[in-house]
């Protein structure tokens, strides 16, 4: 059976109001269970670092349910940070077989 290690992903996170009660937001670490790391391939690395300019170093499969943002965020995992770049690719849940349906590659961040 397949199965991923926990990534700590850094979202915002709620941890007050404001003075006209509006929610205010920090960064935040949130363990996320059950992903797959996989490193990214010579060519995928020379087409995004034409693309983008950016060298993506690990692809993230992300598992089916989760909710949060994977947008430009910071996650860290095998003890070291990373950032997520480019558009997060969404699968249709059922449309695929395994437990994962989101794609994302990270960078490494100093």
């Amino acid at each position: 059976m397949i199965h991923g290690i926990t990534v700590v992903l850094y979202d915002e996170v709620q941890t007050g109001t404001d003075e006209f009660n509006r929610p205010v937001y920090e960064e935040g670490p949130v363990e996320v269970e059950n992903v797959l790391v996989s490193p990214m391939s010579s060519t995928d690395i020379v087409n995004s670092v034409d693309l983008t300019g950016k060298r993506a170093v690990y692809q993230l499969a992300i598992p089916k349910g989760d909710t949060h943002d994977w947008t430009d965020k910071k996650v860290r995992f095998f003890n070291a940070d990373w950032r997520v770049f480019g558009e997060p690719l969404r699968g249709i849940e059922e449309n695929i077989p395994l437990g994962w349906n989101l794609k994302v590659q990270v960078e490494h961040y100093e």
